[in-house]
């Protein structure tokens, strides 16, 4: 289950995320979850040890964490490069600390430069450095359209060429912002480096609003299967209606499509 199902806080009338593991549990037999940053009330030690305590309550387990951060690793202004990395380090401490094999580190647009392969490399080569002496993944999303295009994201994980920094393929995210060939074609090259997430949806709004992508399952299940994927697949439903029977859909289409 991941980080787009509601996993919030008690004042804002959302679930905690320390409940998350038992509610889907309960609602899906699943019992593998994959937060969001935004979810995490603090990265305090006390924390971080009562989510993990709730997780193994329920018989869980944490498989990756989604993190959106603010700093770019590819800026320009050098400060700012430095912020990215150190972001990306205290997320990977909070994996360790919750049990998480790895994060999906994002890559915010900067706000002095396009994105640059020789740049964004240099910072992430000391991610998966870190990653590798904490003994979490570093994962990089097609998310972002501009920063986290798909090709430009292999680009960075040959150039850093670490068993530690894999690609994490979405099905829907570049399906939202370009072509659906350039888009497949994207999804292909992330699942020749994925490893151990993977994002499925079957639909997804493009920014602008006037498009939405729908995403042929078979299809991508299809290329995921070619190149011999055998991590998780996390449920993201961000299409309308019902997300409880929406999810349990795209489980059933999910298990269907591996079968």
């Amino acid at each position: 289950m991941g980080r787009d199902e509601k996993a919030g806080s008690s004042s804002s009338g959302k679930m905690e995320l320390k409940l998350f593991a038992a509610h889907v549990s309960a609602k899906f037999g699943i019992r593998k979850i994959e937060p969001w940053s935004a979810h995490f009330l603090s990265l305090e030690k006390g924390y971080l040890e009562e989510l993990r305590a709730a997780v193994a309550k329920a018989s869980g387990a944490i498989v990756n964490i989604a993190v959106d951060g603010e700093h770019s690793p590819y800026a320009a202004d050098g400060a700012e490069r430095e912020r990215a990395v150190a972001f990306s380090k205290q997320w990977i401490d909070a994996a360790v600390a919750i049990g998480s094999p790895s994060v999906r580190t994002n890559l915010p647009q900067a706000k002095d430069a396009k994105p640059d392969v020789e740049r964004t490399a240099a910072s992430l080569v000391r991610v998966a450095e870190y990653g590798a002496a904490k003994n979490v993944v570093v994962n990089l999303e097609n998310d972002n359209p501009v920063s986290e295009d798909p090709f430009f994201l292999v680009k960075v994980i040959e150039k850093v060429n670490s068993a530690w920094l894999h690609a994490l393929p979405d099905f829907a995210n570049t399906l939202a912002a370009y072509e659906e060939e350039y888009a497949y074609r994207g999804i292909e090259e992330m699942f020749g480096h994925a490893y151990n997430i993977s994002h499925v949806k079957e639909t997804e709004v493009g920014d602008g609003k006037d498009k939405v992508a729908h995403v042929d399952l078979a299809r991508t299940f299809g290329i995921a299967k070619r190149h011999g994927y055998k991590g998780y697949f996390s449920m993201e439903w961000d299409s309308p209606g019902d997300p409880y029977a929406g999810t349990a859909g795209l489980i059933e289409k999910t298990l269907k499509n591996l079968g």
